[in-house]
């Protein structure tokens, strides 16, 4: 009852923010600036806050961050094994093999970890994004990269592709003030009172907020004209992802209530960062809209599966 309390509720929010934005209390003059505030205030401020209050020796396991990126790792490796006996077009095979693994950790993953398993579930989870989010962005940036430098912006050298992912990555928000609340749990610093009630007040209005726009962005126009492939992302990232997860934790007998919270982050749906970075490196946006809509909506579906075969 636990599971299903957890994830309708989050996919109802979901639902009301589609809901409302094809009904104009959200236009599109509102969204750009709120997506601002939760991206690089509200969301950083519950990840410093919760990882901050935690202990980072207690919180931190290695091995499971590595199967993590094992995981992430393989599911893109299996993506583009599909790509080769594929028809699609040159640029719309670098966006799927990201729709694949390029997970929605600080609008959804992190939500679902949050109102399931509280504090200490979302501190662990914090931490592990961080780290994840540097891998996803780099892989990201090398596989769109052949895209980029043949397509509309081929006068691009690969030294300042670089600068820029590695820009992207020191000022990414969510890294941020992960490694800024590993800074403090490290040096076991007690937030001052007024600094802690800010920052659960900032907090208290982050998930929400981000699961409206989430839902304000989804859009089912496009997804019939790739609907085989949404299927292959789907299963990818929904399913053998997580899947792959699930047995290198079992095969290394972790226990479940430990890994639980970075499986929730590999099973979380694709991210609106994969609409991004088509749009700015030649991708295909149009299937990147597709992709990142169907599986928000099919998350609501796989994270049950996920949480009920754990529990």
């Amino acid at each position: 009852m636990q599971i299903v309390s957890t994830i309708i509720p989050i996919f109802l929010i979901i639902s009301l923010g589609w809901f409302i934005r094809r009904r104009d209390f959200m236009p599109d003059i509102f969204l750009a600036p709120a997506n601002k505030i939760v991206y690089y205030i509200a969301i950083p401020a519950m990840i410093f806050s919760a990882v901050a209050k935690a202990s980072f020796h207690e919180e931190f396991n290695i091995t499971i961050l590595l199967i993590t990126f094992a995981s992430l790792v393989l599911t893109a490796i299996s993506a583009w094994v599909l790509t080769l006996f594929s028809k699609m077009e040159k640029k719309s095979k670098g966006t799927f093999i990201q729709s694949a693994f390029h997970g929605n950790f600080g609008y959804i993953g992190l939500a679902v970890v949050f109102y399931y398993l509280g504090d200490s579930g979302f501190a662990n989870a914090s931490i592990f994004a961080g780290f994840i989010m540097i891998l996803q962005n780099m892989m990201a940036v090398a596989i769109l990269q052949p895209n980029f430098i043949n397509g509309t912006n081929g006068s691009l050298k690969k030294v300042d592709l670089l600068k820029a992912n590695v820009k992207a990555i020191v000022r990414h928000p969510i890294i941020i003030s992960a490694i800024c609340g590993m800074i403090f749990s490290l040096s076991e610093i007690t937030l001052p009172i007024i600094v802690d009630r800010t920052l659960s007040i900032l907090s208290g209005m982050a998930l929400p907020l981000a699961l409206l726009l989430i839902g304000a962005t989804i859009s089912f126009k496009v997804i019939h004209s790739y609907l085989l492939e949404i299927i292959e992302i789907s299963v990818l990232k929904l399913l053998l992802m997580p899947g792959i997860g699930v047995l290198f934790f079992n095969f290394f007998s972790i226990p479940a209530s430990d890994y639980l919270p970075a499986l929730m982050l590999l099973a979380s749906p694709t991210a609106t960062m994969v609409y991004v970075m088509a749009q700015e490196m030649d991708g295909d946006t149009d299937f990147a809209v597709a992709a990142l809509s169907a599986c928000t909506m099919l998350a609501a579906v796989s994270f049950t599966f996920w949480l009920n075969l754990l529990s």
